[in-house]
């Protein structure tokens, strides 16, 4: 298990989350963990009251969460391209034309739908979440 903190794109996601104003308003009652599974790593997100309590990378195969959202490289690329195509603009337009699937305690993603949709659309400020290569950017986060 390693924490999320030793890659920019997910201490970005951090910071971006916890100053967020529209999370601020609408998280006083935000408290879940939910899986985002990018292929080839997975993230843990643990928010409490609208701030993000952890964020791990590649979590431990028995860690607890609420629910998963699951895709491939290539939809999570499109889905954090500042523009996305067709399709990756949403997570319910993903799951029903893409390869994202929705998993585990859907009532807990309903019950916080619109902060955990803020949330990932500042996926679209920093990019897929993962390890820097030597360059300094997230290999899946380049525009072809």
């Amino acid at each position: 298990m390693t924490s999320a903190t030793t890659t920019d794109a997910a201490e970005e996601f951090r910071r971006l989350s916890d100053d967020d104003p529209e999370l601020q308003a609408h998280g006083t009652y935000y408290s879940c963990s939910f899986l985002l599974d990018m292929d080839p790593h997975q993230f843990l997100v643990r928010m409490h009251k609208g701030k993000v309590e952890e964020l791990i990378t590649d979590p431990e195969p028995l860690a607890a969460y609420d629910f998963a959202i699951r895709a491939d490289a290539e939809t999570w690329q499109g889905f954090c391209r500042q523009t996305p195509p067709p399709m990756c603009h949403g997570i319910w337009a993903a799951t029903f034309r893409r390869g994202m699937r929705l998993e585990g305690d859907l009532l807990v993603l309903m019950q916080n739908l619109r902060c955990v949709t803020r949330q990932l659309e500042l996926l679209r400020v920093t990019g897929p979440l993962g390890p820097t290569d030597e360059t300094g950017t997230t290999p899946s986060s380049r525009e072809t």
